[in-house]
């Protein structure tokens, strides 16, 4: 796999790519209709689209979904340049992207509408407004699905996965964003990239080391596992 720097033009080109999915969202008949200074939002559907459902509809489809907080608000923030989170049910995953952090922490079960996009490669899905967003209690545990590292891409994508690997590179740098680290179990590399935002140390990483990696998975034009919290990274006990 040959790594795909994350250029500060790009990033913001993501940013602003999420931005059009709103605006557009705001154009539609519905929006339009809707009394100036009102805040517009999407109809809560009683029953919402499993996750797994709702990632094979197309883009530009405004739909509910629910499940457990698997990625806290604003953990990507230094690449993904929003506040978002992700979710989980027991049919799939998805990334959900706003401009504002609104506290969302692991295991908050939440419902939320919004419009699909795609955002280089990563299917997430846009609320129109931050009222779209709704915590309701606690979810359900999520457990990481076990994946090999050549395997990790778009059959696996927004879940929460685990990977063990030897790290084949010296770590990368790459500010503001994060740090690229590339593992491979035999199977195939895949990049782990770990968020400025996310405070994970990476400097007692170095190649040749086996590591134990959960975290989310993602995209960034290439497939990509995105760790949340120091302890997605463990160098696995040899024996």
């Amino acid at each position: 796999m040959v790594p795909t720097p994350r250029l500060i033009p790009t990033r913001w080109w993501r940013a602003a790519g999420l931005a059009a999915a709103c605006a557009t969202f705001l154009m539609t008949p519905a929006a339009m209709a809707t009394p100036a200074g009102a805040v517009v939002t999407a109809a809560h559907d009683p029953h919402p689209t499993a996750i797994g459902d709702a990632r094979r509809l197309p883009l530009g489809t405004v739909v509910t979904v629910e499940g457990s907080v698997t990625v806290p608000s604003g953990a990507f923030s230094s690449s993904s340049f929003d506040e978002g989170f992700a979710i989980q049910d027991e049919t799939g995953g998805i990334y959900v992207s706003v401009a504002t952090n609104l506290g969302l922490a692991v295991r908050q079960r939440v419902e939320v509408t919004g419009q699909l996009v795609d955002s280089f490669g990563l299917l997430t899905l846009v609320p129109a407004a931050d009222s779209d967003v709704e915590a309701e209690g606690h979810g359900r545990v999520v457990r990481p699905f076990w994946v090999r590292t050549g395997s990790v891409g778009p059959a696996n994508q927004g879940l929460i996965v685990r990977v063990v690997g030897v790290i084949t590179q010296p770590v990368e740098p790459d500010p503001p964003f994060g740090s690229k680290v590339f593992v491979d179990d035999g199977s195939g590399p895949i990049r782990i990239f770990v968020n400025t935002s996310t405070g994970i140390d990476v400097s007692g990483l170095a190649q040749g080391q086996l590591l134990s990696v959960i975290g989310f998975s993602s995209a960034f034009n290439d497939p990509e596992i995105d760790p949340r919290f120091q302890s997605d990274l463990k160098q696995p006990e040899t024996h």
